[in-house]
């Protein structure tokens, strides 16, 4: 009997890259390949990148060097975003072998027994992203705590600073039917918990198929989704991975606060507090309706925990433009911020707009935000200390230790217990650990 090949795996990006390099894993696995870890030495490397950022670019090619290190023989495969968007540029890296675009990337076996290893430029099959027009499902099982659920892809809106629409195509999304039954599936290998993920969750309910010059039929709504997993036994949890504050509905708001599966937490892009900066990233929403979002949450569920996507130094902004977003997310009653610092995009028309930000500016203002960061989730989390709340128990690289989130998202460290993890259990909230940023807790009996 011949030796199993072996295929080693890194996935760049976001919760979306994670569901897509899962469910590629296990069509391998399926087809007799055997997944091994990236540092034990691969026959066949598989990246899944990002481009959101220039750093994105560049680790992927840390990653390919690393395989090599590892394996100087391994066939190099990367797929992803980066793929997409320049695959030209990929194939020049030296070890790369193969570069699959965002159409094709989920038929990699077929590319398999095609590519030899050679110190040439790499083979690139990658076509315009329209072909990527048809939804493929996909969801992750790092392990059997919580799993990455890709219910929607690609996006329609026109950002300015955004390379997404260029990688991955117009909105799509899966049926509820398939979703139900990738659900009961996640359910069966003992998950307890599922983040729904999309490029842009909240616009969930256009066809599995989008046919050029047509925007597919309106077949549901996220809405409608959420009511019925809401009804799936053996889920304990749902959370809703990011979601447009145009699209995060009052009626949504109104349907959590009342649900026992999805848990009160949201992550609400904003990318700019000054009204100016979001007209000029061609945003969708002005700041008002962003606040007027966020209260509501609060006025609903004021335990809701609040994440928040921000952009400093976007071309044209100002000090004050800077300084206004600085004040609106103070006076926000948010609990932590994912600060991202600007970086140009080949094909964006932000790229060509006047008023670049210097690059020391933009990181001076990445560390400001960072800061208040940290101070929004002090604030966000004394007052849980001494109260009780469930929390989702895993497994944490600290020895002794277990780690876990309580049902609004706040990171909780205690002693071990091997036969509560992958278990819910109500934990007392004790001390905040400021430099970690977790809550110390202890089981309540």
């Amino acid at each position: 009997m011949a030796t199993p090949l072996t295929v080693a795996y890194h996935t760049l990006g976001c919760k979306l890259n994670f569901s897509e390099t899962s469910s590629i894993r296990r069509n391998f696995e399926n087809h007799g390949y055997l997944t091994v870890d990236f540092e034990d030495g691969a026959d066949i490397y598989i990246l899944n990148t990002c481009s959101v950022t220039e750093f994105a670019d560049k680790k992927c090619r840390y990653e390919v060097r690393r395989a090599l290190k590892y394996s100087p023989q391994a066939k190099v495969i990367v797929i992803g975003c980066y793929a997409q968007l320049k695959p030209a540029e990929i194939a020049d890296i030296p070890g790369v072998d193969l570069v699959l675009g965002a159409a094709e990337k989920f038929s990699i076996l077929n590319y398999i027994e095609g590519i030899s290893k050679s110190s040439g430029k790499g083979m690139v099959v990658a076509g315009d992203v329209k072909q990527a027009n048809s939804f493929i499902d996909a969801f992750s099982f790092g392990d059997r705590t919580r799993s990455f659920l890709k219910v929607q892809d690609g996006c329609d809106y026109k950002c300015t600073f955004c390379t997404i629409p260029q990688a991955r195509g117009n909105s799509r999304s899966d049926t509820i039917e398939n979703v139900l039954q990738n659900v009961h599936q996640i359910a069966e290998e003992g998950v307890k918990e599922i983040v729904l993920t999309g490029v842009n969750l909240g616009d969930f309910g256009n066809g599995t198929e989008v046919i050029e010059g047509a925007k597919p039929k309106k077949e549901a709504l996220f809405f409608d989704l959420i009511k019925e997993l809401d009804q799936v036994d053996g889920i304990r949890r749902f959370r809703i991975s990011s979601i447009e504050p145009n699209l995060l509905t009052e009626e949504i708001v109104e349907f959590v606060t009342n649900s026992d599966k999805f848990v009160p937490h949201f992550h609400i892009p904003l990318q700019s507090g000054s009204d100016r900066i979001l007209k000029l990233m061609r945003r969708r929403y002005l700041s008002q309706l962003y606040k007027d979002r966020v209260d509501w949450i609060k006025s609903h569920m004021p335990h809701c925990c609040i994440g928040v996507d921000v952009i400093v130094g976007f071309p044209g902004e100002t000090e004050e433009d800077f300084l206004e977003t600085y004040r609106f997310l103070n006076e926000l009653d948010i609990s932590y911020l994912h600060v991202f610092t600007y970086s140009e995009r080949a094909n964006t028309p932000a790229e060509s707009m006047e008023g670049k930000v210097p690059t020391d500016v933009r990181r001076q203002r990445n560390e400001m935000l960072r800061i208040l960061s940290h101070k929004k989730k002090v604030a966000f989390t004394q007052p849980f200390l001494g109260t009780i709340r469930p929390v989702l128990f895993e497994n944490t690289t600290e020895p002794g230790m277990m780690s876990g989130y309580t049902d609004n998202y706040i990171k909780v460290m205690l002693p071990k217990v091997e036969t509560l993890i992958n278990t819910i259990g109500q934990v007392r909230l004790i001390q905040f650990d400021e430099s970690q940023e977790h809550v110390v807790a202890e089981i309540v009996e």
